[in-house]
């Protein structure tokens, strides 16, 4: 059995939930003493009528931060595209400051192409250069989060001048997680500059991710095993399989999504569940991080930590 530790987080989708139910179960999750807490980051709802409400994230994890005593906050992930990494430094050394040291810095590429083009946001020619603006912003973030000071390289996409963050984090380092997989560019940006890591897939995709990462780590002088690697699942528990996916196709429904499953869809009993937990473990993925729909799924947020752990 690993001596690392299993981590758990959750994540609250905020696509048509309302403060109220975000705000009970934020704090349900920080008494049960999951180790982190996430929502999401978009303009629109990824799923169904793309004119339903979604919340805004940073604006939801610092009211969570006064609301929460022990739990480490973050968006899952932040569209690097929507914010000027000089507002993202800002918005999260601040939730910091409000959650007294408990901020995360989770960044990604951004893919959901007509949320940008409904407000007016750029999105780039392609991946490729939304994974070249992602590499500047995140070493920014890591230099200003640091005490540092930027300054843009002449052929920059963005163009710091002298930037840099005050108040500083509460944090001596200020984790960031980088979510993606991208073998090329993501991975080389996480070997770089990340703390966590997290993708999605099955454990044996996530080992030859891994073997990626280690050699990327290899080429720029970091030490892989500096950098916590987390996987994203969504999560049905119930006391049979038949019943768990009777109730993920239901909350799917709810948010006018089409029933779905895949590496990432997890939907079982907590035996069934533990026994998945394992074989990301045996692959170096001791971190789960699972996702809930609204209405939140009361019954998996309490046995995913009540029960699992001790199956595993």
């Amino acid at each position: 059995m690993s001596t690392v530790p299993l981590r758990q987080g959750i994540v609250l989708w905020a696509q048509g939930a309302t403060w109220p139910e975000l705000r009970d179960a934020g704090q349900l999750v920080d008494r049960l003493g999951y180790d982190s807490l996430w929502t999401w980051d978009h303009l629109e709802p990824v799923f169904g009528d793309r004119l339903g409400p979604v919340l805004e994230g940073p604006s939801v994890l610092a009211a969570l931060a006064v609301l929460t005593q022990r739990v480490r906050l973050g968006l899952f992930v932040a569209g690097n595209t929507f914010r000027n990494p000089a507002l993202l430094a800002k918005s999260t050394a601040t939730l910091d400051q409000l959650s007294g040291g408990r901020a995360i810095c989770g960044v990604g590429g951004a893919w959901l192409e007509r949320e940008h083009t409904a407000a007016g946001v750029a999105f780039g020619s392609g991946f490729g250069e939304r994974l070249g603006w992602l590499d500047e912003s995140v070493a920014a973030l890591r230099a200003l989060f640091d005490g540092q000071t930027v300054t843009s390289a002449p052929d920059a996409h963005y163009a710091f001048a002298g930037l840099t963050q005050r108040p500083l984090p509460v944090q001596r380092r200020l984790p960031i997680l980088v979510g993606g997989s991208g073998e090329q560019r993501t991975l080389r940006t996480v070997a770089r500059y990340a703390d966590l890591w997290n993708a999605f897939g099955h454990p044996e995709t996530l080992a030859r991710k891994d073997a990626v990462l280690r050699r990327h780590c290899a080429e720029v002088g970091r030490d892989p095993e500096a950098i916590e690697r987390t996987v994203g699942v969504m999560l049905v528990i119930r006391d049979t399989e038949a019943e768990a996916r009777r109730v993920w196709g239901e909350r799917l429904a709810g948010q006018g999504a089409a029933y779905e499953e895949g590496p990432e869809v997890w939907l079982g009993s907590p035996r069934q569940i533990a026994d998945r937990i394992a074989a990301m473990r045996a692959v170096g993925f001791h971190t789960i991080i699972a996702e809930t729909p609204p209405p939140f799924d009361v019954e998996t947020i309490e046995r995913f930590i009540g029960e699992v752990p001790g199956l595993s």
